[in-house]
């Protein structure tokens, strides 16, 4: 689709009461070239036939002689000339934003759509997501021409203002951020042990408990979602998830697992699974990026690998 085609469908969908001139004939859209809309555009930002011949790469005579083709062909002044400079006319300063956005829209699909992969990929995970769900996943990672991946441990509540990742793994309770989102994964809670604990035959519900600070829900909120009676206070409590679930591998007691990280260690018996009934909280791991740091295609990659099908 030509930027004419572009500015017309806007000017026509969009704001009706404009001018014909805006309003062009197909037969004169379809004549409208791509580089007389940027000469316009560039020279009506920049208030100067001069700014935009530098700043296109043309000459100053190049400039004045697309400008004069353009009006002719819209068949309306867009500039007025004068002895200090160029202006733009009314017709001229009413069509500016409208080229200004379709242009806009070009090169930022372009670069979506067909940008170059970043030559380095940030990615700024908690410890426990970035060890049990991030780094097993990253050999499956095809990026052409191949570019540097860095993880980062999250420590504090992510900022992309102040952050320096192409890409966050967030923890979100709410509504998730504008920009690209996509889930990692639908967060599901039971209990875990190590199969050594339940040899003896105590049942499980007097073993040791380990607890997660942070914004996971704990035994409390699993307690009254399951209907039992108020769970003992934990014998040990971890400010990460993935020491928590070391803890439970190593036979110090049962964790509130998360089953999407600790599927490795059920299928291979290393944990154990104690209830059928299981936590599933709204909130959950997101994967999100600025729509300025990623290609469209390197995003689509990305979230493909990393998070499940939804």
């Amino acid at each position: 689709m030509t930027v004419s085609v572009i500015i017309a469908i806007m000017t026509i969908q969009e704001y009706p009461h404009l001018d014909t001139v805006l309003i062009m004939a197909p037969n004169r859209i379809d004549r409208l070239p791509l580089e007389w809309a940027r000469v316009f555009e560039a020279a009506g930002r920049t208030g100067s036939f001069t700014a935009a011949a530098t700043e296109i790469g043309l000459t100053q005579a190049a400039v004045s002689q697309r400008i004069k083709n353009l009006e002719q062909l819209v068949g309306v002044s867009l500039f007025s000339r004068q002895a200090r400079g160029v202006t733009l006319t009314v017709d001229g300063e009413a069509w500016l934003p409208y080229v200004t956005q379709a242009l806009q829209t070009l090169n930022r699909s372009a670069e979506e759509l067909f940008g170059k992969a970043p030559d380095r990929i940030v990615i700024s995970a908690s410890t426990s997501v970035a060890q049990m769900w991030i780094v097993p996943r990253l050999g499956a990672l095809q990026i052409k021409p191949k570019c540097q991946i860095s993880m980062t441990t999250m420590t504090i509540e992510p900022d992309f203002a102040k952050a320096n990742a192409t890409m966050e793994i967030r923890y979100i309770r709410d509504t998730p951020p504008e920009g690209r989102t996509a889930r990692l994964y639908r967060e599901a809670l039971a209990p875990l042990v190590a199969p050594a604990l339940l040899q003896d035959g105590t049942p499980w519900r007097q073993l040791p408990r380990i607890a997660v600070s942070g914004p996971r829900p704990g035994w409390q909120e699993w307690a009254a979602h399951a209907g039992d009676a108020s769970t003992s206070v934990p014998e040990y409590r971890f400010d990460n998830y993935v020491s928590a679930h070391c803890a439970a591998k190593a036979g110090l007691g049962v964790v509130l697992g998360s089953l999407p990280l600790a599927s490795h260690d059920l299928a291979d018996n290393t944990l154990v699974r104690l209830s059928d009934i299981s936590l599933r909280p709204n909130a959950g791991y997101w994967m999100t990026a600025s729509e300025d740091m990623l290609p469209q295609k390197t995003w689509e990659e990305l979230a493909e690998i990393f998070c499940e099908p939804t």
